[in-house]
């Protein structure tokens, strides 16, 4: 099976990605000297969407949890990358303790951690699973959906540390902490002020975590990056405005909300005339934290806000861990013109240090174009890149796999630059 753009791809997008590729040793040098400003998160994972005339992330996320949908032949690219950024945090670390989410009924889920903690094993380190769920109060060994077995053992603190206590297999205390774990629900008393190395850091995660100071970060790296190219920025970016105060049940906010869509859509009205696009243009609007898919709604007019039904405001009004939604961020939809087996589809690019390490395409049979992907009960079909996003080829078409692969690495960095700016600017440490 291999990705198809049903549309024509002869516009603005065709001649970006031939940039790109034209630009390559520059992009790859602007790159190196950016890592060296800047920290890199441990990992992370970009949703992009291609429109044919447009290609931009739309969300980043610094907890990925599908590692077990990459290609098993890049497993040699994730095991050097993490061997990179494991020396960059704790370089004679050879405990690593995982802590991932805490539902542990999704198999699916399990299956990514039983792949992360293969990455970081092949990378040399001696790995166990450790959960803060209060449902694991001893060792506890779960199946995955396809036969593979987890042990998850209950986190204990000991002073300022965090071990495993286990009698058969040993006690465990690691150097390094590696979260799987996005603390939708706040963080746990159990980790903070640990003396352990946090990765990736707590105020990384959704309980401080806001997608609109990611990406003023990406607009502040986008503009850089479009100079460079001397392209428009608008071609790798979402326009984007934030409302709080927001509370869908009590209808509070919806004027405001209203206000700022009908702003942003004119906003891309005017880009879509200057590039000839006849698309309808729409915004998602979104919480401004927190992942899973949840709080979304594609908008195409201010009246769509305005005089949601029950059912509208109650989606809207929760996300994750049942966390009330009063920010949201609007952002310009994207739409999604590539499709395996005519469904739906948007790339998912994985990341590990500044390396790109593989991706997948997130599949959707009952979505349309203009609608997140990312959705609970969703039919997901994976399907791992053919080729790695790191190796154009230079004397093919710019549509060639391989080539367009590249572009979507390239992107997918510059959202992950951007993470790295909003971590180091984030930081209760620097303020």
């Amino acid at each position: 099976m291999v990705p198809h753009l049903t549309t024509a791809l002869n516009g603005p997008l065709l001649s970006l990605e031939k940039n790109m590729l034209e630009a390559m040793p520059k992009i790859e040098h602007w790159f190196r000297t950016q890592w060296l400003e800047y920290a890199s998160p441990f990992y992370a994972s970009v949703d992009l969407r291609n429109a044919g005339f447009k290609l931009a992330p739309v969300d980043t996320n610094l907890f990925p949890g599908g590692f077990n949908n990459l290609n098993p032949e890049f497993l040699p690219l994730s095991v050097q990358a993490a061997m990179v950024a494991v020396e960059k945090i704790c370089p004679e670390a050879h405990r690593l303790l995982i802590i991932p989410e805490n539902h542990t009924r999704n198999t699916y889920y399990l299956r990514n951690v039983v792949e992360l903690a293969n990455i970081m094993k092949q990378a040399g380190m001696d790995v166990r699973i450790g959960s803060i769920s209060s449902e694991i109060t001893e060792p506890t060994t779960l199946a995955t959906h396809d036969g593979h077995n987890l042990l998850l053992e209950p986190v204990v603190r000991v002073g300022n540390r965090i071990k495993l206590l286990n009698k058969e297999l040993g006690d465990f205390d690691s150097c390094a902490i590696l979260l799987n774990n996005d603390l939708s629900a706040g963080i746990p008393d159990i980790l903070k002020n640990l003396e352990q190395d946090l990765i990736p850091p707590l105020h990384a995660g959704w309980s401080t975590r806001r997608k609109s100071q990611h990406f003023s970060a990406y607009n502040r790296v986008v503009e850089n990056f479009a100079q460079l190219l001397d392209i428009d920025p608008w071609l790798i970016n979402p326009y984007f405005s934030t409302c709080g105060q927001i509370d869908f049940h009590a209808r509070e906010g919806e004027e405001c909300l209203a206000l700022k869509v009908d702003e942003l859509l004119m906003k891309i009205r005017t880009k879509y005339a200057e590039y000839g696009i006849t698309q309808e243009p729409f915004v998602i609007v979104k919480a401004d934290a927190g992942t899973y898919g949840m709080g979304i709604m594609t908008v195409k007019s201010p009246d769509d806000v305005r005089d949601l039904n029950r059912k509208a405001r109650n989606k809207m009004s929760v996300v994750k861990e049942g966390l009330q939604v009063s920010e949201v961020i609007i952002q310009e939809g994207v739409y999604t013109f590539e499709s395996i087996n005519d469904a739906v589809a948007e790339p998912v690019v994985y990341m590990m240090d500044h390396f790109v390490i593989g991706g997948f395409y997130r599949v959707h049979t009952g979505r349309d174009v203009d609608e997140n992907l990312n959705a609970p009960g969703s039919h997901f079909v994976p399907l791992a890149f053919e080729k790695p996003c790191t190796l154009p080829d230079c004397a093919d078409t710019p549509n060639a796999l391989p080539n367009r692969f590249y572009a979507y690495g390239v992107v997918a960095r510059l959202a992950l630059l951007a993470a790295a700016i909003e971590l180091q600017e984030q930081d209760p440490q620097n303020t």
